[in-house]
């Protein structure tokens, strides 16, 4: 046990270090003060001092700078509460004072001219100022603050007032001036309780209800509120234009009326739905985030509309007064003027979108339309869709639950992602076998039957193919006849390293430049080739390779530009001047070979994609069917593919389309897909 004068030493130490804690702290306190008061020995240090509390927001600090006899007009709480006010509804971000000028500099009282900058996300004020300033009995100066030191003029009761002048959104329009999504009207349908029959009032809401996919309840809660009297428009909802039938129907009602209201609209609606995206009115996180958007903002949530948001929602006018206790302005001190958002015009048409759209419509489809010889993307289509309009005018809990738990997932953009590319990835394999030398377009293969393992080591293992063919086995007719089993032993040959070298050349594992965020093409889940099957199974498009379809066209653009892969873009230029994703993907020599066995892929009687055979037109193509795992309990499901270009050089249209479907299991496979962009090209040509 501790006896008592132990105890009590180790309390009176106890008790010392606490004093010493508290006189270190006292001490810099004090120190801290001193440091601060030390800056004060001229008019001009106490203003510089000042000026940098404003710009750090730190009022605290700013309030000791005050003269007594200031301090005696305000306290410290008032004094912090305007400054944060007036600074904070400017969105002040720098506070800076210049041209500093003394009068009276030997008195004690002196007044100290300046001039000052404001930085605010409204944009820049400035203005030329006076403060007096006065030494105290610490021979320190101070400042003899009033209302009128936060800006020239303001007085105790006076406020800031802004006036927003919202910028005009731009456009996006397609390369012949057709209104993708823009400004337009929707119809305001609404009732007017004057108007109405009083003898069949019950069962006109009833049907006015079941029309707008309301509840009764919400119409009647709508029509007695507190404001409605017998003239009053009262909305119930807002609907597309475009739905005559339903207008006319409401119409006939006694009692609603309907009004054109200003609002973003998408004409071409479910067509290009994923491509424009839709706006939404910005909320609390994007006006937390942003200073530019308020309540009344809307904000690109998707698609070009989020890729372009900067450009096309411009920017805002702003007038900024002080006024007085009564709301009446009594001086503007920044005035700016809105600057409408930029029209931006697209190299998609808008016919060959429907077209697109149309065609697949019911399918989990993506497809691109694309210019081999320019890069402009004509039809950018992902199916199933949505209508963009409906995230405009509103729409019910129910229609949202149906959309976003749609197993067909409408609301994903196809195009972006990527997949297993099956067969249509051949003709990569062999322009990378002719690259690297593994073969030439007369190396013969040994045939080997519809199905075939490099050897015992592979175990149960076999690659199969459909069928067999009449010799020779070589690139032409394993390309024509779409054999597994040679591009797996083409795979083999070339090997893993330089594989994956030729493959990473055109674009894979890479982020691909492109106005939307592209899903990589990936070689394998690593990155790399994990083991000779994964090789093998790579070479025919199986194994883990995956292709985005924007990708995809780009790579195949290479057999139409003597080996340079296409640069694809969105954005429509004036002769802009060609670019390519990769030059010399290819050898010229390699990109021919490749084109003229995809043309008899399309020719030949035996080829895969003879059923897309256009009489008058030269069509290359290769059909592609890949694997996927069903779900569980599931069989397989398959992904159809058709990638085919017009092979003339002559050709006064020059179109190359990528096409996947997915769930062709039981459609007949790629020839589905084969059909579909026979009858796109026979439209568009």
């Amino acid at each position: 046990m501790m006896n008592k004068k132990v105890k009590m030493i180790v309390l009176i130490v106890s008790l010392l270090v606490i004093v010493a804690i508290l006189f270190g702290v006292g001490f810099c306190i004090y120190k801290k003060s001193e440091e601060k008061k030390k800056s004060l020995n001229t008019p001009e240090e106490v203003l510089s001092a000042y000026s940098k509390y404003i710009n750090d927001k730190n009022y605290n600090d700013a309030y000791e700078l005050l003269s007594q006899e200031s301090k005696n007009n305000i306290s410290k709480e008032d004094f912090i509460q305007k400054n944060e006010d007036i600074y904070g509804k400017l969105s002040l971000q720098d506070f800076e004072v210049t041209n500093v000028s003394i009068e009276n500099k030997d008195y004690d009282n002196s007044k100290v001219s300046y001039s000052a900058k404001l930085t605010t996300s409204f944009g820049e004020i400035k203005y030329d100022d006076k403060i007096d300033v006065k030494k105290q009995d610490d021979k320190k100066y101070y400042i003899n603050w009033n209302y009128g030191t936060i800006y020239p003029e303001l007085e105790k009761t006076d406020k800031i007032d802004i006036k927003k002048n919202y910028a005009k959104r731009g456009s996006l329009i397609d390369r012949n001036g057709t209104l993708l999504a823009g400004g337009g009207y929707i119809a305001s349908v609404g009732l007017v309780p004057g108007w109405m029959n009083a003898e069949t009032k019950t069962q006109d809401i009833a049907k006015i209800a079941e029309l707008l996919g309301m509840s009764v309840e919400n119409v009647n809660k709508k029509m007695s509120a507190s404001y409605v009297k017998d003239d009053t428009f009262v909305e119930l909802s807002t609907i597309s234009k475009d739905s005559q039938t339903l207008l006319m129907s409401l119409k006939e009602i006694d009692g609603v009326k309907i009004k054109d209201i200003a609002s973003r609209t998408y004409p071409a609606g479910e067509s290009a739905a994923h491509l424009t995206g839709y706006v939404q009115k910005a909320n609390a996180e994007d006006i937390k985030n942003n200073s530019q958007y308020d309540e009344n903002s809307v904000i690109g949530r998707t698609g070009l509309e989020k890729v372009y948001e900067d450009r096309l929602k411009g920017k805002d006018g702003y007038e900024i007064s002080i006024v007085d206790e009564k709301g009446n302005s009594k001086k503007t001190i920044l005035k700016t003027e809105k600057e409408d958002g930029e029209n931006i015009k697209l190299t998609i048409d808008a016919e060959i979108q429907k077209t697109v759209y149309d065609t697949y419509a019911g399918e989990n489809s993506a497809t691109v339309v694309m210019n081999p010889k320019t890069g402009e993307i004509l039809a950018l289509v992902s199916t199933p869709s949505f209508n963009p309009n409906k995230f405009i005018i509103g729409m019910s809990s129910q229609e949202w639950n149906e959309l976003s738990n749609n197993s067909n997932n409408p609301l994903y953009a196809r195009f972006l992602r990527s997949y297993a590319p099956g067969s249509s990835f051949k003709p990569v394999t062999g322009a990378i076998a002719l690259q690297t030398g593994a073969l030439t377009a007369d190396t013969e293969l040994e045939a080997s039957g519809t199905s075939w393992q490099k050897d015992n080591s592979w175990g149960s293992y076999f690659i199969t193919t459909l069928k067999t063919y009449a010799s020779p086995t070589n690139l032409a007719n394993a390309l024509i006849n779409s054999d597994n089993i040679f591009f797996a032993k083409t795979a083999l040959k070339i090997g893993a390293q330089k594989m994956e070298e030729q493959l990473k050349n055109i674009g894979f594992e890479n982020d691909i430049k492109f106005e939307m965020g592209l899903a990589k093409s990936q070689i394998s889940n690593q990155g790399k080739f994990a083991s000779e099957v994964q090789l093998a199974d790579s070479g025919y498009g199986q194994g883990q390779i995956l292709l985005n379809p924007v990708h995809f066209a780009s790579i195949y653009s290479g057999f139409v530009n003597d080996g340079n892969m296409i640069m694809p873009y969105l954005e429509y230029k004036e002769n802009r001047e060609v670019t390519y994703l990769k030059e010399n993907a290819f050898s010229k020599e390699t990109a021919d070979t490749i084109k003229n066995d995809l043309i008899q892929v399309v020719e030949s009687p035996e080829g895969t994609a003879h059923p897309g055979k256009i009489e008058g037109v030269t069509i290359a193509g290769k059909t592609g069917t890949a694997e996927t795992k069903g779900a569980k309990g599931e069989n397989a499901k398959e992904i159809g593919w058709y990638n085919a270009f017009i092979a003339d050089p002559n050709s006064q249209k020059q179109l190359l389309i990528v096409s996947m479907v997915e769930n062709v299991e039981n459609k007949g496979g790629s020839i589905f897909v084969v059909n579909k962009v026979k009858s796109i090209f026979q439209k568009i040509m």
